[in-house]
């Protein structure tokens, strides 16, 4: 099932996909996609629901990040085999963890803000994925039980804020509308095997970055697996998985975002997301 969340910010709904590709409102199954909803038995449960049988909603309503209650947003950095060639880099022998504020969440269709100072906003599509049970010391075998399902996320970050004041990378991935997440939450039965899925992104109508989860080097399963030796996964937690190779830093000369620059991207079956850069006035 293709889950998501409409409506204006804050005050979003829970709703389903019906198979002609219309919103269906949840609101009167559960409360939210937060919290227990996500457990993959309750996801289950929702989905054995004809949709025919829920309202339909009237028009094109804005959708909001396809999950709520987000405790943590995890990324991976370097996790492309040939994205860390692009950059310079060497593939790590661990995951690079680092984190992402949850205040950067926005609505896979929500204009970025680039922060004032902002002079290396850059791009990156990646795989999202939500967790949908507590997960602590699960093994690699199991770990995709807990799991909830995928969605495509926008890792936007700001270079300089990341590499040049020092630290960690967290400052230069963190401001407000950095985290677009959605369209849908895209439930695991629909994802034969999320090692293998397309992945694009385009700036002004150009393909930047076109790759596949075939590159990644630290796969889904070994991802959950290694953080929850680390930390607790919770409900609604978010595994941002890194990017393929086509980011701006990458280019030669690099190329960075400016108020009105259009970024359209999409993951193979979990959807597509549009953004227009605006100034953080």
């Amino acid at each position: 099932m293709k889950f998501l969340r409409y409506g204006a910010a804050g005050t979003e709904k829970p709703g389903v996909l019906d198979k002609d590709g219309r919103i269906r409102d949840l609101s009167g199954k559960v409360p939210d996609l937060a919290g227990a909803a996500l457990d993959p038995e309750a996801l289950a449960k929702l989905a054995d629901i004809d949709p025919a049988s829920l309202p339909l909603v009237d028009g094109n309503p804005r959708l909001g990040p396809c999950v709520a209650g987000t405790g943590k947003f995890i990324c991976i950095g370097l996790n492309y085999s040939d994205h860390a060639a692009e950059t310079g880099a060497t593939v790590p022998p661990e995951p690079i963890i680092f984190m992402k504020a949850t205040s950067a969440i926005c609505g896979p269709n929500d204009d970025v803000i680039i922060p004032r100072t902002s002079v290396k906003t850059d791009w990156e599509v990646e795989l999202g994925v939500v967790i949908g049970k507590t997960a602590k010391y699960v093994s690699e075998d199991e770990a995709l039980d807990y799991v909830a399902g995928y969605c495509t996320i926008n890792d936007v970050s700001e270079r300089a804020f990341q590499a040049e004041h020092h630290g960690q990378w967290t400052k230069g991935k963190s401001a407000d509308t950095f985290g677009p997440t959605g369209p849908w939450l895209v439930t695991k039965d629909e994802v034969a095997d999320p090692q293998d899925l397309s992945m694009w992104l385009k700036v002004n109508g150009e393909t930047v970055q076109n790759g596949s989860t075939k590159t990644m080097v630290y796969g889904v399963a070994f991802l959950v697996s290694y953080l929850s030796r680390f930390m607790s996964l919770r409900p609604g937690d978010i595994i941002s998985t890194g990017t393929p190779p086509g980011v701006g830093l990458g280019m030669k000369p690099p190329r960075f975002l400016k108020a009105g620059d259009v970024m359209e991207l999409g993951i193979e079956g979990l959807g597509t997301q549009k953004q227009t850069c605006v100034a953080d006035d």
